[in-house]
């Protein structure tokens, strides 16, 4: 393991700053919460949609620009390494800046109905963030969250640190290491109050990889397709082994094809027992 960044000291002009409680407070949503029941294996899960136009013009003008500088950042190192299949500025926006910004209204509102602390100063992880998404679109967005970006190959580490040098973020640390050693090693080991993941892996394996890092009392967030239904039931034994439990699924409006995709809501209960995660590469070949 290599820790690649370190935590810079924030700005301190307030009037740049945007607390996750006014971000949510002034997204543009035609606004209410559409609440329905998601049923998995005979229980009743409450799925809540956020309806919403941009989430992006809800950020405050040092924010957008913030972000403006990481994705052309991203189109000019992409042309250099494979950093992300898509690969016009235009996309980038829609597909992976408006996703990862949808994931904001699900955390707040499933941290503050299930979890102790403020939703203002989370310490967030993000497992196998790539190219930074969508940890890096989060710490833009939530000045007072401290968010690691972990990522076990060095030259995404690389981009990821030049990109948070050019943004001027100053709440990122980037970690290079694996999720299952970092999750056995004390510094990070249920350290954090979120952990996020976004196309990294199926359920079965990200509980593995996510679920040790989490404090007991946190919460894990999976950013998954339109009907991960089946994904989600195959990872409850997974989920129960790590301390973990399905806490909600909350339908996310997406620019995907089908126009929509889900954050998976899992609330950490109990310990991790110390013999998971397993050796890297086993919770890939052999999900428990």
């Amino acid at each position: 393991m290599m820790l690649i960044g370190r935590w810079r000291q924030p700005c301190c002009n307030a009037s740049f700053l945007c607390s996750l409680g006014n971000f949510v407070e002034h997204l543009p949503l035609p606004t209410s919460l559409s609440v329905r029941p998601t049923r998995i294996q005979g229980k009743s899960v409450y799925a809540v949609g956020i309806r919403s136009s941009s989430y992006f013009e809800a950020l405050n003008s040092r924010q957008q620009d913030q972000i403006r500088l990481y994705v052309d950042t991203l189109h000019q190192w992409n042309q250099k390494m494979n950093l992300t299949a898509v690969t016009s500025v235009d996309e980038v926006m829609e597909r992976h800046v408006e996703d990862s910004l949808a994931l904001i209204p699900p955390i707040n509102h499933s941290y503050s109905s299930n979890c102790s602390g403020s939703v203002d100063s989370l310490s967030v992880v993000d497992v196998g963030t790539g190219p930074g998404l969508p940890g890096l679109i989060l710490a833009a967005a939530c000045p007072g969250w401290k968010v690691t970006l972990m990522e076990s190959m060095k030259k995404r580490c690389d981009f990821l640190e030049h990109a948070v040098d050019i943004t001027g973020l100053s709440n990122v640390q980037v970690v290079r290491g694996r999720a299952e050693n970092l999750g056995q090693d004390v510094s990070f080991r249920e350290q954090f109050d979120v952990a996020v993941a976004r196309a990294v892996a199926e359920m079965r394996i990200l509980v593995e990889y996510c679920l040790p890092l989490v404090r007991v009392g946190g919460l894990f967030v999976a950013a998954k397709g339109h009907n991960p239904e089946e994904e989600v039931k195959s990872a409850e034994r997974s989920m129960q082994l790590m301390g973990g439990s399905l806490l909600q699924l909350h339908p996310v409006k997406s620019h995907s094809p089908h126009g929509q995709r889900t954050a998976i809501i899992c609330l950490k209960g109990r310990h991790t027992p110390k013999k998971y995660p397993h050796e890297p590469g086993t919770p890939a070949k052999s999900p428990v």
